[in-house]
């Protein structure tokens, strides 16, 4: 199995997907169709030309999902599976509704680079309910892929000590949702990433790095280039 989960698409000053460029090739290898899954928009025709216009430079070409006839078998064929990012919700609800949930996994399964942003990062995890994103639409259920046994939070915010706002931060909510469920959860914070390598399993990106949640303890700063395999046997 092979992923790589992106915290984000666009990082500040870079273009879109620039700051992860080497990686996706590293992640590709000789795969340059990409199939491009754009549930996460509503616009899936125009967010499918802006992946297609930022990845051609680089010798990429990429098709929408929402423009096969046969959406199992585009996928089953695929070389290379990109999830954008967008809205949780309405990815997973579309997911769900065009029966592409055991799809992608059979294919990941079998070998097929995934690729996840944002949202399409989301989805890899067990469950949506580590999104930060509103519930626009509601799915039939929150199970995602399930392609790592553990949760992940994109966009991972720190909390600002000189801030005003009086709401929760990020990491409070983190810490509901583990009074509620058993974790963990890794907090992926902008320009950061996961690769998956089979049962390998490690943070890159920029030296932001990560924070990793885990019941009954407290928070874990993660640097870029740790090795975090023995996460793939969370549960």
């Amino acid at each position: 199995m092979t992923l790589l989960l992106l915290s984000n698409s666009t990082a500040p000053g870079r273009g879109y997907l620039e700051h992860a460029l080497e990686e996706i090739h590293s992640v590709a290898g000789e795969a340059r169709e990409i199939l491009f899954v754009p549930f996460a928009l509503a616009d899936h025709a125009s967010y499918t030309a802006q992946v297609a216009a930022a990845l051609a430079p680089s010798g990429f070409s990429v098709t929408g999902l929402h423009e096969a006839d046969d959406a199992p078998g585009a996928i089953a064929a695929a070389e290379l599976i990109f999830v954008g990012g967008g809205n949780t919700f309405r990815l997973v609800d579309a997911l769900h509704r065009h029966g592409l949930i055991d799809p992608i996994r059979s294919a990941v399964a079998a070998g097929i680079p995934y690729l996840g942003s944002s949202a399409g990062t989301n989805v890899a995890c067990p469950s949506l309910r580590t999104t930060n994103d509103m519930p626009i639409v509601q799915p039939p259920t929150f199970d995602t892929l399930g392609l790592v046994p553990f949760q992940i939070n994109p966009h991972y915010l720190d909390p600002d000590p000189s801030s005003r706002h009086q709401g929760e931060t990020r990491e409070l909510r983190i810490l509901q949702y583990l009074e509620e469920n058993p974790g963990p959860v890794l907090g992926l914070r902008e320009g950061t990433w996961l690769r998956r390598d089979g049962n390998r399993l490690h943070l890159g990106g920029t030296p932001a790095g990560g924070r990793l949640f885990s019941r009954g303890s407290s928070p874990q700063e993660i640097p870029v280039g740790t090795d975090l395999s023995t996460m793939l046997s969370s549960s």
